[in-house]
């Protein structure tokens, strides 16, 4: 028995049995007869390694020219935003940095700063925790081009520059390790602040690692920059001009490649960006090379902002004063590592029973967020990341949307492909930096 539209069933000694069609791939097949329209239709992912994770791609192809591109996305559904909803609204900053999971700091302080702008205590964050906000998200952005490189390069035959990339990075993971705990999706910046103070050994990281990039950086360059095949495949490929580049929605490094200069961190700052000294990088090439150019020039920007945020990191407290939303960052741990100090316990315990009671519905509860919504945005690796935050004055969020640029981008990878090789969709696909996990989130 079949249904139309639906998965074919059959009864089996074992019982019954279900074939599943992609629905959309019939749809592509569908009246096509290959012999006579010389074209061939092909998936490409979701497996793909090329294909930046489970990104799926339909081609319909005409010898090795690109006539159809079709993006399907989803295969990583993780349901992070639903989640939200059925944990407080500390709990919502261990989910969100598993969305884009090489820009883990970026989706927690752009959550962070629309809890806080929901809770009206903006101007109540400190000056040093603001600092290492935007400390550990330069040193998030030069991690996150980092494996854009090293991974690009690698789909275009550079396999060294995959090697440098990744020991670079992981230097920089290092340093997330010492400050956080942990190398990726560390729940580090809480709403009121950051979750821990950095380490003196730390900044000592940081600046070894300032001093050694720029050499890295240059010796990146002379590796690709005139290397006939690498300017051979990215020169005048996936060319998406500055037009195309805004009917789309494309934002970050993308619509920087085709001229046009938008950065939140200058048009509509954030975490006092607007009192450093960096510039907006752009070219107008609108191709991979431009791309290339661009991310490249990026990390050099941002290796400017991580030495002015350490050298204005003054002493003070990292969270707000408020004992409510402070309470995860004042936890202090045992010796073994895991569980609460003795003194912690006597220290609650031993105050008095409504201090108990209260400490023990803060901690399963959570504090309380005034009804109203916001949207806020800040300029993540790959572009603008919004997150639109309702609140019911309950103690969860009522509703956690994300405006994911790796999702808005691949929009773009049709109009760059089609038309082209398909050694240019590897390209071109790359250029666009998507990462599945925030696209599917």
């Amino acid at each position: 028995m079949t249904t139309p539209g639906y998965a074919s069933q059959r009864e089996t000694t074992e019982g019954r049995v279900f074939t599943v069609t992609g629905g959309d791939w019939d749809t592509v097949v569908a009246g096509h007869d290959p012999i006579a329209d010389e074209r061939i239709v092909v998936n490409m992912g979701p497996q793909h390694p090329s294909t930046h994770g489970v990104l799926r791609l339909i081609l319909e192809l005409e010898g090795e020219t690109v006539r159809e591109a079709r993006s399907v996305v989803g295969y990583l559904h993780t349901g992070i935003e639903k989640n939200l909803e059925y944990r407080n609204w500390v709990q919502g900053s261990t989910f969100v940095t598993r969305m884009d999971y090489l820009a883990p700091i970026f989706n927690e302080t752009a959550y962070s700063l629309a809890v806080e702008k929901l809770l009206g205590i903006t101007d109540e964050v400190t000056e040093r925790a603001t600092t290492i906000r935007v400390l550990m998200m330069e040193l998030n952005r030069i991690a996150s081009h980092l494996v854009w490189l090293a991974t690009t390069g690698m789909e275009l035959g550079a396999i060294s520059i995959m090697l440098y990339g990744f020991r670079e990075r992981e230097y920089i993971l290092d340093i997330f390790e010492m400050i956080t705990g942990l190398r990726m999706n560390m729940a580090y910046v809480r709403p009121g602040g950051v979750a821990q103070d950095v380490p003196d050994a730390a900044v000592v990281k940081i600046r070894e690692f300032l001093a050694m990039m720029p050499k890295r950086l240059k010796e990146y360059e002379d590796l690709l920059s005139g290397q006939p095949i690498w300017i051979e495949r990215t020169k005048n490929v996936a060319v998406l001009d500055v037009t195309g580049c805004v009917a789309l929605g494309v934002t970050g490094p993308v619509l920087r490649s085709a001229g046009l200069p938008w950065d939140l961190r200058k048009t509509m700052p954030y975490c006092g960006y607007e009192t450093y000294e960096f510039d907006v990088p752009t070219s107008t090439d609108a191709d991979v090379w431009g791309r290339y150019q661009v991310r490249l020039a990026e990390i050099r920007e941002s290796l400017k902002l991580v030495e002015q945020a350490l050298d204005r990191l003054r002493p003070g407290p990292i969270m707000v004063a408020d004992k409510k939303i402070a309470w995860p960052a004042q936890l202090a741990i045992g010796v073994d590592g895991m569980g609460n100090s003795l003194e912690h316990v006597a220290k609650i315990m031993g105050q008095s029973m409504e201090s108990l009671i209260h400490h023990f519905k803060l901690v399963t509860e959570g504090f309380r967020v005034p009804p109203g919504q916001v949207y806020v945005a800040i300029e993540a690796p790959r572009g603008e990341l919004g997150v639109h935050a309702v609140s019911d004055g309950g103690t969860r969020p009522y509703r956690v949307h994300y405006r994911e640029p790796s999702f808005v981008n691949l929009q773009a990878l049709p109009a760059m492909a089609e038309g082209g090789l398909i050694a240019d969709v590897i390209a071109g696909g790359a250029s666009l930096d998507p990462v599945m996990g925030g696209c599917d989130r």
